[in-house]
């Protein structure tokens, strides 16, 4: 395979995009962020592509998310600008995907994480295959789950949003189909299969109903009602609370989740908290301003270094996060976050 670190190539009637860092797991770089952009807006406007199909190289990931590590680097030295262009570009990279007007199709057959969310969900269709696993982790490294979970998570089934965006829990195919986070199931071994009818040109809906696959029953399911119960909260300690007395009358998933919480960011789980709370009412391309507003501020704090150095650099995953407890935060500070950019705010192009 071509050594690129995106291939956007035409094959048949489709615009084929191959996301192509296997061994980085196929983690998004700006080069890969503008070369899709390139392709997917010389393909709007060309006959001969009727549908997007977007797939990642190797069998372990269709794209873990952004090059974190870089960007960090680039803050740390000072280079704020350059961590902000890849994010700007990646986000306006996501409001061009959800506005795209020819059926954009994401084979899924491995890790989706952070900005591989970004480039698959806002998509009109995500076909999982059996070893996908999805996950907004960002609370773990002092981050945030943006690329658009500010729109896409509160609109999960019941309070399903705000689990995985407090808990960065990840979620394998069944759940994700029951979800929404998937549209379509389907053997792993027949994706090349459904990829080449893709490219044929059989209409999407036909060659994705022709090789779905059952995805069996949703683990999740079984904890929807004290996800609910739980989640519905009007606060993050209050949350923790309702899981703690959950966990109290036996529930063991709940004594995990509290437990898991507990070793994420303060920080990160009261910004994610807000998201998700306000996201509600949002549409889209206020989605992506509002998370390009607390990615310009979220590198001036100290949770994201120390999660990246816990977890990524060091690998001790012992962060010392500050503050180090949910009653410790300082709303004004959260509030910092949301507020206006002025001239520096997000635009869709």
């Amino acid at each position: 395979m071509d050594e690129s670190e995106v291939l956007c190539e035409k094959q048949g009637e489709a615009g084929l995009i191959t996301l192509n860092r296997p061994k980085a797991l196929n983690a998004l770089t700006l080069g890969m962020v503008r070369e899709m952009r390139r392709a997917l807006d010389a393909w709007v406007d060309d006959p001969e592509v009727t549908r997007i199909v977007v797939r990642g190289a190797g069998e372990k990931a269709f794209c873990a998310g952004g090059d974190i590590r870089q960007l960090t680097e680039d803050l740390k030295a000072g280079n704020r600008e350059a961590a902000l262009a890849f994010w700007r570009e990646e986000y306006q990279l996501n409001i061009a995907i959800k506005r795209y007007p020819k059926p954009y199709v994401s084979l899924i057959d491995g890790i989706v994480m952070g900005g591989g969310v970004g480039i698959s969900l806002h998509g009109a269709y995500r076909v999982a295959g059996e070893r996908y696993l999805f996950a907004m982790p960002e609370v773990g490294i002092g981050f945030f789950p943006d690329v658009g979970a500010t729109y896409a998570l509160p609109r999960l089934p019941g309070r399903f949003g705000m689990y995985l965006a407090l808990t960065g829990d990840r979620v394998k195919r069944a759940d994700a189909v029951m979800l929404g986070l998937a549209t379509h199931s389907a053997a792993s071994e027949s994706i090349p299969a459904l990829r080449e009818a893709l490219l044929a040109g059989e209409p999407v809906d036909a060659a994705l109903a022709r090789f779905s696959a059952d995805p069996g029953p949703a683990p999740l399911e079984a904890e929807r009602a004290v996800i609910d119960a739980c989640f519905s909260a009007d606060s993050v300690a209050a949350i923790l609370d309702r899981l703690d007395e959950a966990a109290a009358k036996g529930s063991a998933f709940a004594e995990k989740t509290a437990a898991g919480m507990r070793a994420k960011s303060p920080t990160s789980m009261s910004l994610a908290f807000e998201q998700v709370r306000r996201g509600v009412a949002m549409e889209f391309e206020e989605a992506m301003k509002t998370e390009f507003r607390i990615v310009s501020r979220i590198g001036e704090g100290h949770d994201f270094h120390e999660g990246v150095r816990a977890v990524l650099i060091d690998k001790d995953n012992r962060p010392q996060w500050r503050p180090a407890s949910i009653e410790a935060i300082d709303p004004a500070v959260i509030e910092h976050h949301f507020a206006s950019l002025g001239p520096q705010e997000l635009e869709a192009i």
